[in-house]
């Protein structure tokens, strides 16, 4: 090998290892100044409150103490690793906080993703990816626990693939990795699930006289990925925790991230799908049927619930990249290994760099420029008149059931849709969105409710108005306020 053609080895292995740190610190970047956007889900607030209580408390919640219907019913916050990360950052730096956090995590996850691409396809290819699976994902980038855990599950999935890949399997010391996935998201039964046809491609490609030995690995793997994931404060209740989600059946249709995708307009994802039927065709795309099943089951997931298509959007290019790099080879040869010290001494070099000029920008903005929560999920003027006028039962609307939390007010319903059940939550958007408008006065009464919040431009505000017994005191563009009117002789609900 010439000196020349070695330097040449030796610049392209840096180069590829800066690669991955200046994707992800432009990811941070763009979210940085985008973070305003990250703060307009109202379950931010209750994770938030959570957290703080675990802070607080130094103990795990194990019932619920923040709504008066299911007040001490077993209760357990799986994303607990999360939400003391949000908690503590807000409580440092303000909303700050959890914008700057969550565009870390996707910065990682870029990074990693980019990192794990590239050692099948050339840079442009992965950064393209890369660009591609933020576009997908970006209707679901809030600040919440899902996102922390988004760099570990494509950490996860892209180690288990390199291992297929190899034809062997995976390395005991990553059981880690789904231990943190389990304490930061209920995710991580995703990574559990995925092990099984990851393995089968594995093992498919394995010489005969091995196959059996590596496939019993790949089993004592998954379970010791099954026993890492039951590493939390919670142990194995963790994994009933998270799946108590998936059995809430036909209300997972009405909560917008669990519903199906929707292609009456057309949306990113929608491209994306086409964009892969079509390259597959064009090109004759042959994979193993074990990728074909993960193609198809991440695919049938984000059809399922657009809260999955994230995860197809970071995981499909990873099951993809090596049938894409055999049939993309690279045009120069493969550097790794070639000056590995000196490229890992610029990387390291080059990381602090970015770190240090991702600080200085991140002090300077925030020097200008103040986060706030968006005012549509947040009824202040509303929650205040109920304050003054001691009102003790609410019945509150969906979304707005966060922000009473964080005000120390307990709730009719929140986004802990798991804690309430299926047929209460159902009754409840039945009863306030006109489906079944006489479910409403026997919820009200039921649950001896003073007063109600409710969303502005939803039906529920309008069937009160008809209803006899009950006066609107309020309203804005947020939100309605009704409460019993004595006048008309109904007496006032008792409150315990």
């Amino acid at each position: 090998m010439s000196l020349s053609f070695a330097n040449s080895i030796a610049v392209q292995s840096r180069t590829r290892a800066l690669v991955p740190l200046c994707v992800g610190a432009v990811a941070y970047l763009f979210f940085l100044f985008l973070g305003d956007s990250l703060l307009q889900d109202s379950d931010s607030f209750w994770q938030i409150k959570i957290g703080q209580w675990i802070l607080d408390h130094r103990a795990m919640p194990t019932t619920d103490f923040y709504s008066f219907p299911r007040m001490g019913a077993p209760w357990i916050s799986t994303p607990w690793l999360s939400q003391v990360a949000f908690a503590f950052s807000h409580a440092q730096w303000g909303w700050a906080g959890p914008v700057i956090l969550t565009a870390v995590a996707l910065a990682l996850a870029v990074a990693i993703f980019v990192h794990l691409l590239d050692a099948q396809i050339e840079a442009p290819r992965a950064v393209l990816f890369a660009m591609l699976a933020l576009l997908l994902s970006i209707h679901h980038v809030l600040a919440r626990p899902h996102i922390l855990a988004l760099p570990v599950m494509v950490a996860w999935v892209g180690l288990l693939m390199a291992a297929a890949d190899r034809k062997s399997a995976p390395s005991w010391t990553w059981l880690p990795l789904m231990a943190l996935w389990a304490n930061l998201h209920g995710g991580f039964v995703l990574g559990l699930a995925l092990i099984g046809p990851i393995s089968l491609e594995a093992v498919e490609h394995a010489e005969k006289g091995r196959r059996l030995s590596l496939f019993m690995r790949w089993v004592l793997f998954g379970i010791g990925a099954l026993i890492a994931s039951c590493c939390t404060p919670y142990g194995w209740r963790t994994l009933q925790g998270a799946s108590n989600v998936l059995r809430l059946g036909e209300l997972l249709s009405l909560i917008c991230e669990w519903m199906p995708a929707n292609f009456a307009t057309f949306t990113p994802f929608e491209g994306a799908l086409l964009a892969l039927i079509a390259f597959g065709y064009y090109r004759g795309l042959v994979l193993s049927a074990p990728r074909i099943f993960l193609i198809l089951f991440l695919t049938w997931s984000a059809l399922t619930h657009v809260r999955s298509i994230e995860a197809f959007a970071f995981l499909v290019p990873l099951v993809l990249a090596r049938p894409l790099g055999e049939m993309f080879p690279r045009r120069t040869p493969d550097a790794t290994g070639a000056d590995r010290w000196p490229a890992r001494t610029v990387t390291a070099l080059a990381a602090l760099m970015i770190v240090a000029a991702g600080w200085t920008s991140t002090s300077l903005y925030m020097g200008h420029h103040r986060f706030t929560f968006t005012m549509r999920q947040t009824p202040v003027a509303a929650v205040d008149l109920l304050e003054r006028r001691k009102v003790q039962r609410i019945f509150n609307a969906y979304q707005f059931g966060g922000y009473l939390i964080s005000r120390d007010i307990p709730v009719f319903v929140d986004g802990r849709a798991e804690l309430y059940g299926e047929k209460f939550v159902m009754d409840f958007f039945e009863a306030t969105e006109g489906r079944k408008p006489e479910l409403l006065p026997r919820l009200l009464d039921e649950y001896k409710i003073d007063a109600t919040l409710l969303v502005a431009d939803a039906p529920g505000p309008q069937i009160l108005d008809q209803l006899k017994g009950w006066k609107r005191i309020y309203a804005d563009d947020i939100a309605v306020i009704h409460v019993r009117d004595t006048a008309d002789g109904a007496a006032a609900a008792p409150s315990k």
